[in-house]
């Protein structure tokens, strides 16, 4: 039997039969403003409210920001990096081969079981190609599935480039798992839904679930019907 890890969204572990598969490797993946960041949180909120050892790397925006988001929610990362339960550090991929090897060392030093990376577009912007993007991916994934820590990573797809997954069209390929988070403005209205593209070791729901925004965070709908009666 695959052991399970909650997301901690509400929903979505209903249609993953539990959660994510233990020490695998999920890309979260969407448009700007969809929602990957809060789903972040909540992956680490989750894990931080089971006493595990959890780290929040950004490769864009400062740990402040990444607070900020979180006290939307009500969600308080400093205590539990006071705490010393949660690293939430940024780092520069411009680091290169370093930057993997900074990743491992922090993962053993916390002892940590969950980690989100945020995100792997910005990693791919200054690795040149495609093949050397990938060779990059490849690297930290390894290092992830070594170190046993169930990984959640983002990335961006590009408003103009439909069909594709992420920014680099590789994300994809080397994750256990790939999620998709959609939105469609419609007037004066903002409708939000969430696709399970794969999800390995996992009978996963097919389609897309109506998802949206509350003031505890991400909510999942397992279908249109009951979307419509909690509104």
């Amino acid at each position: 039997m695959v052991e399970r890890i909650k997301t901690g969204v509400s929903g979505l572990d209903g249609l993953i039969e539990g959660g994510f598969p233990r020490s695998s490797v999920t890309l979260i993946t969407g448009g700007a403003g969809t929602g990957k960041t809060i789903f972040c949180c909540q992956f680490m909120m989750e894990g931080l409210k089971n006493k595990e050892s959890c780290i929040y790397l950004t490769l864009e925006e400062e740990p402040e920001e990444i607070r900020d988001d979180a006290k939307e929610f009500g969600w308080d990362f400093q205590k539990y990096e006071k705490s010393g339960k949660l690293a939430i550090e940024y780092m520069n991929p411009l680091e290169g081969r370093g930057f993997e090897t900074r990743i491992e060392d922090m993962i053993e030093h916390f002892k940590a079981t969950r980690i989100v990376i945020d995100s792997t577009s910005v990693m791919g912007m200054y690795s040149g190609t495609d093949a050397k993007v990938r060779e990059r991916l490849y690297a930290l994934i390894r290092i992830l599935r070594r170190s046993h820590v169930t990984a959640v990573l983002t990335a961006e797809i590009p408003e103009l480039e439909k069909g594709s997954l992420s920014r680099f069209g590789v994300e994809e390929f080397v994750s256990d798992g790939v999620i998709v988070m959609h939105y469609l403005s419609i007037g004066s209205g903002l409708y939000r839904n969430i696709e399970i593209k794969k999800m390995r070791r996992t009978n996963q729901k097919k389609g897309t679930f109506p998802m949206e925004i509350t003031k505890n965070g991400l909510k999942v709908f397992q279908n249109e019907d009951e979307f419509m009666k909690s509104h």
